[in-house]
Order: C-alpha cells, then structure tokens, then sequence
C-alpha cells in the first residue's frame, strides 16, 4: 500500500519522527524527536507530542491531547483471539497520556473497536486493553491496568496500581482506591477498596463536584435502602426505580443507579455491615 501522507502546514515534526502509511495530521500538531506514527493515523489540531511515542494501527486521535514520551497507542491487542484483521482505536479531545501509557485497539469479537472519550488524565504505565470505553473527565492513576471489555463512565477515579476484571462496568462517579483489583461491577457514585475490591461508602468528594446538595441526599438515602437491606439487592433495586419512575419528582440520579444494579452482570461487590453510611 502506497503511503498518503498530509500534514498541515503550521505542523512542527522533528526531523528524527518517523512517519509511514494513510497518515493526516492537523493543524498546529507537534511531533517530538525519534517518534514513529505508522499506519491508518489521524491525529487532529494541537495534539502534542512529546518524544518516542509511538502511534500505529488504525488509530483516530482527536484535538488538544498531550501524550508523554514512550507512551504506545495502537498496536495489536494482547488477546490470542486477535488475527490482524482492522480494528479501531479512537481518542478523543484533551486528554493528557502521560507516561508509558499503552492503549489496544478492539477484536473483531469486541465490537472492533476502543474508544476513550474527552479530558481523561491517564498516569504513568496505565494499560487500556482491547474493545474498552472509557468516557470524559476521568482520572486513571499510575499503573492502573484496564483488562478488555471495559465500560468506564465519567468522572471515575480509579487508584494507582489496580488492575480491573474483564467485562467490568464502572458508573459514573464512582471510586476504586488503590492498590485494589475489582472483579465486579462499581455502581454510579460508590466508593469501593480492597482485594477483591468491595463497596466501602459514597464517593462524596467526587458527588459534591458534579451535583447540588438535595441530589447527593435523595442518593444518600437510597444507597442506605438498597445496601442496609436484608432484601436480594436486585429485589430492591426493582421496587426503588418502580418508585422513582413513578413519582411526580422524578430523579434521574435514582433511576440512573437502579438500572445500573438490575442490568449488572457480574454483580455488585459489597457485605452488608461493612459499608460507611
């Protein structure tokens, strides 16, 4: 395959990067010494990059992300599944790749694709595998490794050196301290620690950032019925969104984390007795 290369014209790329392929960079985009961008690549106004990265595959990064020396985005998913065939990874708009950070694109049994959203910040060494998404505003601290099949919502925070489970879903808002290894589902704005990481509390720092105080009571009190209960959780988790969804109030924070609940696949993780309230 011939190599179709653009470069806008206010682009600055050191002599020594190495650039191959289907390849279009955008406007005011850097390119640091002795990075090597092969493949299907779009890279889109502003993004910088600092030296030795490397970028390959089918690869989609998007406006204004920063992306640290030695980080590694695009090549072939660690899964024994993968056979070379055309599988995505896209980025989006402001996100900050520090460090080593090494992203896979999906499997063809994924969805064929990965894809992370707008202003991530990713640590040193955060390892993102095959056909995971990730949304906006999330924090990834250093060594945190994401196994495939991922669903990360937004504004989660998830602890230095954790690994996460395949499969594993992560609501909004929600917490995984460090030093943990989760292997079930986090529902939206719980705070969860351990090995194998369990439930602990609300993750109030994080709520009183994105919502307004009566929001983080009515949550309150739910999370007290649901894991207070001597009922099955799912039990409860029917009856409060049969309530939410039929009261002239409407809470869709309620709504949001009963769905969540019912449509877990891999479980909650929490004991009752153990929890913060």
């Amino acid at each position: 395959m011939n190599d179709s290369i653009t470069i806008d014209s206010s682009a600055k790329i050191a002599k020594t990067a190495i650039i191959e392929g289907n390849v279009e960079i955008g406007a005011n985009v850097i390119i640091g010494d002795y990075s090597v961008i092969k493949g299907n690549i779009t890279i889109g106004d502003g993004t910088f990059l600092y030296n030795n990265v490397t970028i390959m595959g089918h690869t989609k990064i998007g406006k204004d992300n920063k992306i640290f020396p030695n980080a590694v985005l695009g090549t072939p998913p660690q899964d024994l599944k993968y056979n070379g065939e055309d599988t995505i990874l896209k980025i989006g708009d402001k996100n900050l790749i520090r460090e080593s950070c090494m992203f896979n694109p999906g499997t063809e049994g994924g969805g064929g694709i990965t894809e992370i959203g707008n202003n991530n910040l990713f640590m040193a060494y955060v390892h993102i595998a095959h056909d995971c998404l990730v949304g906006d505003n999330n924090i990834l601290a250093n060594n945190a490794t994401l196994g495939g099949h991922i669903h990360i919502e937004n504004f989660v925070n998830i602890g230095g050196m954790t690994p996460i489970h395949q499969f594993v879903k992560i609501g909004e808002g929600a917490m995984v301290a460090g030093a943990s290894a989760l292997s079930q589902d986090i529902p939206p704005y719980c705070m969860a620690e351990g090995n194998r990481a369990k439930i602990i509390g609300l993750n109030r720092f994080r709520m009183r950032k994105i919502m307004e105080r009566d929001e983080i009571d009515r949550i309150n009190t739910l999370y007290r019925r649901l894991f207070s209960g001597t009922q099955n959780l799912k039990d409860l988790a029917t009856m409060e969104l049969e309530v939410a969804k039929n009261s002239p109030d409407i809470n869709k924070s309620v709504i949001k984390i009963c769905e969540f609940i019912l449509q877990s696949e891999r479980g909650i993780p929490y004991k009752r007795g153990e929890l913060n309230e």
